[in-house]
């Protein structure tokens, strides 16, 4: 269920971007325009993330979870009917914040049903929701668009949304409420916020991550306008092409999993592990975004993208591990919250900023260099501040 309502997400999250050119010229906008849509979203997803601090702990995640996938749902259904720039932005807010809680909600779902040697697969199969949406989606978004218009397209995404809200909703127990039940976690006394913000980890795991999600969403945000403007490929070929960077992607989410519990069960210990792929994850993708600033062909690009989102979602993976293994159980989706809502505030900066330079520069050069910057600072928070003996909070 969370991979099906993963796939949801990030159709939803990724169909603005390959509209992108359609779009910016039935409305009118230019591609700084463009780029406060796509931050929007992020904006709006990474402040939502603040509410579910505690709260998403105390209520579970059948209610939150599927609460948001009915507002974001319901978004991107009235997307379809937008006339203006500022109704625009108001859908793509409401779209964020229905979004928010399914990395939190998922983390927290999975930490309820898995063992430490188990949790590395079940975590890389709902992030790999990500990577295979934003792999499928080009193609077939992009056939869907040509056939029935933009409009039709975000209204069909919407109706499917809201099946799987309905699905999640009657489907869906937390381990209390069966036969598998086990003890549960003392409840919060206090402000999660509070108890958290203190903690040294939790800092370096905040700015770390926005290090992973800016790579993430400059190119869920950008790539087929990269490959459409930069490249000069058609829009039907863009879209088949910018498939191939996302799968790899998701082989980089399965091999860290995979990678994690088999190492797990040889003994070593989950904190250390999650911090080397975290690191090594993040300077290889910086490494191979800064080629793609250089790259020569089409091919050379779509290589060292593919390289990039490969090794950023190996990180990522292993990202949403470390909050499982740092943290109590009363308190994951609580620390899976604020670190997505940090990360979001530095990622929402991607969308915005790549637009602006094109802008100016005609080119997408300084936007890849800028984010393998980001990146590598990201890595140096995860090897310094985000170590485990800064996390002293109470089981």
């Amino acid at each position: 269920m969370l991979f099906a309502a993963g796939v949801v997400n990030f159709f939803d999250r990724s169909s603005l971007s390959i509209a992108n050119t359609t779009v910016r010229a039935e409305l009118h906008l230019s591609g700084t325009e463009m780029g406060w849509l796509l931050s929007a979203f992020s904006f709006a997803y990474g402040l939502s993330q603040l509410p579910l601090i505690g709260l998403l702990d105390r209520m579970g995640t059948r209610s939150i979870l599927g609460t948001g996938l009915a507002i974001w749902s319901g978004a991107q259904l009235l997307t379809g009917l937008v006339t203006s720039f500022p109704m625009f932005i108001a859908f793509r807010i409401l779209l964020g914040m229905g979004e928010a809680p399914f990395y939190p909600a998922g983390v927290r779902s999975v930490r309820e049903w898995f063992t430490d040697r188990t949790r590395g697969r079940a975590t890389a199969i709902m992030s790999s929701s990500q990577t295979f949406g934003l792999a499928i989606a080009p193609p077939l978004l992009t056939l869907l668009m040509i056939r029935t218009g933009w409009r039709v397209m975000f209204m069909i995404l919407g109706a499917a949304g809201l099946v799987v809200a309905a699905l999640w909703v009657w489907l869906h127990r937390s381990r209390a409420q069966t036969p598998y039940r086990e003890a549960e976690a003392a409840p919060v006394t206090q402000s999660a916020f509070a108890e958290l913000i203190r903690q040294r980890t939790a800092w370096g795991m905040m700015l770390g991550f926005g290090g992973i999600n800016y790579t993430n969403w400059l190119y869920t945000a950008w790539l087929p306008g990269y490959l459409q403007q930069e490249r000069h490929l058609s829009l039907a070929k863009s879209g088949w092409l910018a498939a191939i960077p996302f799968l790899a992607g998701a082989a980089g989410m399965l091999c860290s999993g995979f990678s994690a519990d088999l190492w797990a069960k040889r003994g070593i210990r989950l904190t250390t592990l999650h911090r080397i792929q975290l690191v090594t994850g993040m300077i290889i993708s910086a490494a191979a975004t800064f080629f793609v600033s250089r790259a020569g062909s089409t091919a050379e690009a779509i290589a060292g993208i593919s390289f990039a989102l490969f090794f950023i979602h190996f990180a990522g993976t292993s990202g949403w591990g470390y909050v499982q293994t740092v943290s109590p159980a009363r308190l994951v989706a609580s620390l899976g919250a604020l670190q997505n809502f940090a990360s979001f505030v530095i990622a929402s900066a991607a969308p915005v900023l790549t637009g602006w330079f094109f802008d100016r520069t005609h080119s997408f050069t300084l936007g890849f260099l800028v984010c393998a910057s980001v990146t590598l600072l990201g890595a140096l928070s995860y090897a310094t501040l985000a170590a485990p003996d800064g996390m002293r909070v109470a089981d």
